[in-house]
């Protein structure tokens, strides 16, 4: 019998990284609910974290045993550990013989934990010898990187929650928080309604579910975001709301923006972004003065071919201000994923170095050879997501290693995806569940996921927390940890990757890190167990708290000041054009996660919203003649999709909006937004331009088919009402073999029984049927079924083609009954008659 326990662990979804607790009774039964005692959360959890026990719970679709295939016409055959990764082992040491080490790359997630990406970072950079690990932070957060790295010098968000609770202005950009990092939206709300003076300002193309609160809606234009703070630096500057003092001590290149800022008055501002100017004087008025203030962004800044410009410049509002280092004020970039914070701090991307060094600083990669024990690391970075991918397409990059990411559903062009793995030679996906891009694998690992493993995530405001497993990963499913250093023994250097748990990785990352920035050489996992989360820096594990960065004005910069950047308004996304003349913008849904490989296994999730649409706005919609409810056709360059519409004015004219996690598996590529949006990056940060595509769309008018439906009952009925719904011609006709109308079967007993008359059973007569453009076809038996000629044939030997058949006879008779069941002269009956 289990012993009854309870564990403290973390939400594996976005990177507000709220506690939770897990209990397990005698019985083996598992609970859960949110931490009263965790900083981030205090208790609160959202409905995908209240629902974490429905996905431990789906272990019979999991991945169970680590599966190969040594030609792609074959299916993928079940083999043992040593097997699989010796055939891995094998291939990539051919190919690095022949090729190279930069033939081959990870690409990782950031729903890894810490210790996971610092074993995968060591291997590849470090013993496989190349830079090419990138992962799907990639695609969310690499542009808030480059922004905090160009204006305060390193990659860290200055802020804490606890900031929440003081600030007096929050100005919301690009992100819809409500639904996609909820509890911290909560605790914005609280603030508001404990203080009416608070002022919530969101900017966004959409309105979303975050306006609900809102003060200000700043409605812009899809790309203008840089207008729109240049806008705002020169309207605080020219009413005197700048801090002079901290601009001339703590900051450079004030010059500069000024020139660049100049050109943008509050009409050529209003002009540009689509807004009135009025409300743009209005949201630098509630930024000026003493009133304390927070910049909260994510993927509608990051996913840019102009990412990094629109960090850049909604920090310098921060720093022109002076309102960074202080209680309630600073920019704060909004995680997507759980741990690309820790992601980060381990070097995980491709142009990134261990613990926040400089790739190429020479002294600093001497100190990460000297820490893994290898000669030297690669100075050049690697290939970023995008650039993994184009190498595979065309033969430079052989073999890709993925890791808890779906990139076939996940990429920008995913179409391009798909053709990049079927490229390559060699394909191996590590993952807890199989997914779309399992189905291009050679070789499937089967990794465990959240409360199967133990290990450290950092959040949103560099808070690190622990793990804790509670029950054992199904069948022969590993840590990801133990399957990388199982790896690396089996390429030979086992004694480099030798740990004894998931605490000695930890331990050797953290010792890494001794006098960086994100300096977390006084914690541990016993620490962490112990004594709970802690932010860093935490250098000692009696060194004092540091919930915000910067309280010195000291920046991470060569002269310790802040840089204002000055870039001036680019566009470098896909062309509008009288073929595609609608901007596509894409983004998540409450209650789902990703591409849906987690939370699209619990029903009550996929509930909220359970197929893709297409919000478009009436003055699109109406001269395209569509309606909501209507299937439309999203087409741009390089694919399209088949959705509903939403026809709202929530949306900018102009501007049309697909949710980001249908795909192949959930709904089918015809839902798949990826397969429209831009594969164009941004140079910097090399994230895409998610946010921004160029597609037309127009009411889908399929080819009216024949459809023929054989039974007259309930069925039939219910398949007609939905197919016009959708607004589908085709032509159905309705063979009853009954003399009678549509009626509902189920029901006989009740009528012969008295409690029901004949009229509330009958579903549809002639008249109803005309009237919903079905033709009805009474007391005709259908005897056969001609399927390569597709016809059916009644018994008086009547031939009737069809293009779709629907066959809605029913399998037996009816024995539900509703109610009390009368004591004799009721039986379960097929027909009136």
């Amino acid at each position: 019998m289990p012993t009854p326990t309870s564990i403290k662990t973390i939400c594996c979804y976005c990177g507000v990284g709220c506690g939770i607790e897990v209990s397990r009774d005698v019985r083996g039964k598992l609970s859960l609910r949110g931490d009263p005692d965790h900083p981030s959360n205090r208790g609160m959890l959202c409905s995908k974290g209240r629902t974490l026990l429905h996905v431990v719970a789906a272990r019979d679709e999991r991945l169970r045993t680590p599966q190969v295939r040594l030609d792609r016409d074959q299916p993928l055959g079940r083999t043992g550990w040593d097997q699989a990764l010796g055939h891995v082992a094998a291939t990539f040491r051919r190919i690095i013989a022949e090729h190279g080490p930069d033939a081959v790359g990870f690409y990782c997630s950031g729903q890894m934990l810490t210790e996971e990406y610092y074993i995968v970072n060591k291997l590849v950079k470090g013993f496989l010898g190349t830079n090419n690990m990138d992962t799907n932070s990639r695609l969310c957060m690499s542009s808030a990187v480059a922004g905090y790295k160009q204006t305060l010098g390193a990659d860290g968000p200055p802020i804490a929650y606890e900031d929440i609770e003081s600030c007096d202005s929050f100005l919301v950009t690009g992100a819809n928080p409500a639904w996609c990092h909820p509890i911290l939206w909560r605790r914005v709300e609280a603030r508001k309604a404990a203080d009416p003076a608070v002022r919530i300002i969101i900017v966004d193309p959409r309105e979303t579910a975050s306006c609900a609160g809102a003060d200000l809606h700043l409605k812009l234009r899809p790309g203008t975001d840089v207008a729109l703070h240049h806008g705002l630096a020169r309207r605080l500057w020219e009413t005197g709301a700048i801090d002079e003092a901290f601009i001339a001590d703590h900051t450079e290149g004030w010059a500069e923006l000024q020139a660049a800022f100049a050109p943008w008055t509050l009409e050529r501002t209003a002009a540009e972004c689509g807004l009135p100017a009025a409300d743009i004087a209005q949201a630098a008025a509630w930024l000026a003065g003493d009133r304390r203030f927070l910049s909260l962004w994510t993927m509608g800044l990051n996913q840019s071919s102009v990412g990094v410009d629109k960090n850049a410049t909604l920090i310098n509002l921060s720093l022109i201000t002076g309102k960074i280092g202080k209680p309630g004020c600073g920019p704060f970039s909004l995680t997507g994923q759980p741990n690309a914070m820790g992601g980060r701090e381990v070097g995980g991307l491709a142009n990134l170095a261990s613990a926040h060094r400089d790739l190429a600083n020479p002294a600093h990669r001497a100190e990460i050879a000297a820490h893994w024990g290898v000669a030297s690391v690669p100075e050049q970075p690697g290939l970023s997501a995008l650039e993994m991918f184009a190498a595979l397409r065309e033969g430079r990059m052989k073999a890709v290693w993925i890791i808890a990411t779906n990139p076939i559903e996940s990429l920008p062009d995913a179409w391009g995806a798909e053709a990049a793995l079927r490229a390559a030679e060699l394909v191996v996906v590590q993952d807890c569940y199989p997914t779309a891009t399992t189905a291009f694998a050679d070789v499937v690992l089967p990794a465990a996921t959240w409360l199967e493993k133990a290990g450290t995530m950092t959040n949103s405001e560099r808070r690190i927390g622990l793990l804790q497993p509670l029950v054992a990963p199904p069948g022969e499913a590993l840590p990801d940890s133990v399957i990388i250093a199982r790896f690396a023994a089996q390429m030979g250097w086992e004694r480099a990757f030798a740990y004894a748990d998931a605490a000695a990785i930890f331990a050797e990352h953290a010792a890494l890190t001794r006098g960086r920035d994100c300096d977390i050489s006084g914690l541990s996992h016993e620490s962490l167990r112990i004594d709970g989360t802690r932010q860093w820096p935490a250098p000692a594990l009696d060194a004092p708290a540091v919930p915000r960065l910067y309280t010195d004005h000291r920046f991470q910069t060569p002269s310790g000041r802040a840089r204002l950047r000055a870039p001036a308004l680019l566009s470098r996304s896909e062309p509008l054009s009288a073929a595609h003349p609608l901007i596509l913008t894409t983004g998540r849904l409450r209650d789902q996660w990703h591409t849906m490989t987690k939370t699209g296994r619990v029903t009550k999730l996929r509930d909220h919203v359970d197929t893709p649409f297409c919000e478009i706005h009436p003055d699109d919609a109406g001269p395209r003649g569509i309606r909501s409810g209507d299937i439309v056709i999203v087409s741009g360059a390089r694919g399209d999709v088949q959705v509903r519409a939403e026809v709202t004015t929530t949306i900018r004219a102009g501007v049309v909006f697909l949710p980001m996690h249908w795909g192949r598996q959930r709904g089918g590529e015809r839902g798949r937004a990826n397969n429209l949006t831009s594969p164009i990056y941004d140079p910097v940060s090399k994230e895409p331009d998610l946010k921004y595509s160029a597609v037309e769309v127009r009411r889908h008018t399929p080819l009216a088919r024949e459809i023929l439906i054989v039974g007259g009952g309930a069925a039939a009925w219910a398949f007609i009402a939905a197919h016009r719904r959708h607004g589908l011609a085709d032509r159905i006709t309705v063979f009853g073999e009954e003399p009678l109308p549509i009626y509902n079967r189920v029901l006989l007993p009740h009528y012969v029984s008295g409690h029901s008359s004949w009229a509330s059973m009958v579903k549809g007569g002639e008249t109803e049927l005309a009237a919903q453009g079905v033709a009805f076809r009474p007391g005709v038996r259908i005897a056969r079924i001609e399927r390569k000629a597709q016809e059916i044939v009644d018994a008086g030997g009547g031939h009737h083609r069809y293009d779709v058949l629907i066959l809605a006879t029913g399998s037996r008779p009816a024995r539900q009954y509703q109610g009390p069941l009368p004591a004799h002269g009721v039986f379960g009956l097929r027909k009136r008659s």
